[in-house]
């Protein structure tokens, strides 16, 4: 158990180690999709190239949306692009790196779905049978253009009894399987030789741009990560104050009302609800949390996030944020941890 728990929190801390997971889990699961899809050609002519062409490209699509669903990054993309200005600018080679990684992962599956049709050709024979030039091939001399057309539109259906034990049909399915392998190969080809350029000439450039973009893109996605578990930590310790206080209240209510008279006059002391602790993992590390006491207060902070994220420098002063709460909640000494990461 343990073990797991430290695998699950190395992926939680990594996201490129979970998105890079995503992605050869998708591309797995677009092996087994065509491996196990049965192809029926409908071996008509105005049908074909339809069926042909929307199994090849379709399903490819809705594996480029779930790449797009399932990475986190594309949501952080899109809000790191579309928030206000505020006390932080926007870079957009950052939003550029984000988007070109998140496209990365999103193209993989698609393209071994692409790959995988191509290789096989099963969808290449039934999209392009009817286009193949008769004029290529001996024996449709002595058919008429209409029977051609009808022949033609029956390749891929190989138990057909128009064109069963044909050579012809053999011929027109081998040279579009050819061409399809082919096409399939070269566009494996290129993209492993794109995939060698880019690993093998990066370094022979400056890295600084790319530092940059690679370590701010990082951290905006953790940023977010901490921000979301900072608001779980902070509504979990609010939740157990306010149930407390509700119960202190509801006791001093029995008492006023004589409810617990029984209980009083068995032991005159009856102890106090005890208010809770400073802080519940200890001290001053959870006062930045308990600063913000109430609904209002809650909501101009979560405003002021969205709007107004902090400038990311932490010699910045600290009044920066000092007059957001005050009226409200006294605010929190400039040497404990809150101070340090809201600055950022």
């Amino acid at each position: 158990m343990d073990k797991f728990r430290m695998l699950f929190q190395h992926f939680q801390s990594s996201s490129e180690s979970v998105m890079n997971g995503v992605c050869l889990l998708l591309a797995a699961v677009t092996v087994k999709l065509y491996s196990s899809f049965d192809f029926n050609c409908p071996c008509l002519a105005r049908y074909n190239a339809l069926y042909g062409l929307g199994l090849l490209l379709t399903p490819p699509l809705a594996l480029f949306l779930c790449g797009l669903l399932a990475n986190r990054q594309s949501v952080v993309m899109v809000e790191e692009w579309r928030r206000p200005s505020g006390q932080r600018r926007k870079d957009p080679g950052v939003i550029r790196y984000m988007c070109s990684s998140v496209l990365q992962r999103a193209l993989a599956a698609p393209l071994v779905w692409i790959l995988l049709a191509l290789l096989d050709g099963k969808c290449f024979v039934c999209a392009f049978s009817s286009n193949v030039d008769p004029e290529k091939f001996l024996d449709f001399a002595n058919m008429t253009p209409s029977q051609v057309q009808l022949f033609l539109a029956k390749v891929p259906c190989k138990e057909d009894e128009l064109v069963r034990d044909s050579p012809a049909r053999k011929a027109v399915s081998r040279y579009l399987r050819c061409l399809s392998q082919a096409i399939g190969w070269s566009i494996t080809l290129v993209l492993i030789i794109v995939a060698f350029l880019a690993r093998c000439l990066r370094p022979c450039f400056d890295q600084t741009v790319f530092l940059q973009h690679r370590y701010w893109s990082n951290y905006v996605d953790l940023e977010q990560k901490l921000f979301d578990e900072t608001c779980c930590e902070h509504a979990r310790d609010f939740a157990h104050r306010c149930v407390l206080h509700f119960f202190a209240s509801m006791q001093s209510e029995m008492r006023a009302r004589g409810l617990r008279r029984d209980a009083a006059s068995r032991d005159p002391k009856t102890p106090e609800v005890p208010e809770p602790p400073e802080g519940l993992d200890g001290g001053r590390e959870k006062a930045h949390l308990r600063a913000v006491c109430s609904q209002e207060q809650v909501d101009h902070l979560l405003s002021t996030w969205y709007s107004s994220k902090p400038p990311l420098d932490l010699m910045a002063s600290s009044g920066l944020w000092g007059g957001g709460l005050s009226h409200r909640a006294p605010m929190v000494a400039p040497s404990t941890r809150l101070s340090q990461h809201t600055d950022v």
